[in-house]
C-alpha cells in the first residue's frame, strides 16, 4: 500500500470502500507506519464522508444480500432455504425504503450464525427512521471497510513476502524450497 503509485493505491482502496473521496484521502496520507495507523486514517476519512460520498460508497456495495455471506460460506454450501427467500424479500423492502443496499459487518460472527444475523439485522433496521438508518449504515460501512482494509493489507504483505523470499534466499546463497514443500530452508 505504501509503495504503490497513487492511482494503484486508490484502485486498491476502492475495493474496500466505494467512495472516491475516501480512497483519495486515505491514499494521500501514505505512508502508514502500520496497520493501526492505516485503520485510524480510514476511520477518520469514513467519519468525514458527506451524504453524497456515503451514497456513492453504498451504491458500490453488493445488491444481493447473500453476497454479504460469501466469506462465511464454505465450499459446497449452496443450499437455498426459506431464510434466503426471506432475506431477499427483506432486502428488497430495505432498498425500497432507504434507497441503497443494506450493509452490515459480519466479521465477528460465526459462519453458522451469519445468515441469522444478517436477516435479524435487516429486519430490525427496517423500522429505523431514514436519518437514523443513514448513521447506522455509515457505521456498518466503516466497520466493513476496516475488515476489508485489514484483509487487503495482509494479502499484500503476504504477496510482497513471497516475491522477496526467493530474491533474499538467492542473495544469501541459500537453497530455495519448492512451493509445494512443507520445508523451509534455514
Amino acid at each position: 500500500m505504501n509503495t504503490a503509485t497513487p492511482a494503484a493505491a486508490e484502485a486498491d482502496l476502492l475495493t474496500c470502500c466505494g467512495s472516491r473521496r475516501w480512497a483519495r484521502r486515505v491514499a494521500a496520507h501514505r505512508p502508514y507506519p502500520d496497520l493501526d495507523a492505516l485503520l485510524a486514517a480510514s476511520d477518520e476519512a469514513t467519519y468525514d464522508l458527506s451524504p453524497a460520498d456515503l451514497a456513492e460508497a453504498l451504491a458500490c456495495e453488493p445488491s444481493d444480500p447473500l453476497d454479504s455471506l460469501a466469506p462465511h460460506r464454505g465450499a459446497g454450501h449452496t443450499t437455498y432455504t426459506a431464510a434466503h427467500t426471506a432475506l431477499r424479500a427483506a432486502h428488497a423492502a430495505y432498498e425500497s425504503r432507504f434507497g441503497h443496499s443494506f450493509v452490515i459487518c459480519l466479521d465477528d460472527v460465526a459462519p453458522d450464525e451469519a445468515l441469522d444475523q444478517l436477516l435479524s439485522g435487516i429486519r430490525s433496521r427496517l423500522g429505523n427512521d431514514p436519518e437514523d438508518e443513514r448513521a447506522v449504515a455509515a457505521d456498518e460501512l466503516r466497520r466493513l471497510t476496516r475488515g476489508r482494509l485489514a484483509r487487503l493489507t495482509l494479502c499484500q504483505a503476504a504477496e510482497n513476502a513471497a516475491r522477496q523470499a526467493p530474491q533474499h534466499a538467492a542473495r544469501e546463497g541459500r537453497p530455495q524450497s519448492r512451493p509445494d514443500s512443507p520445508y523451509v530452508p534455514v
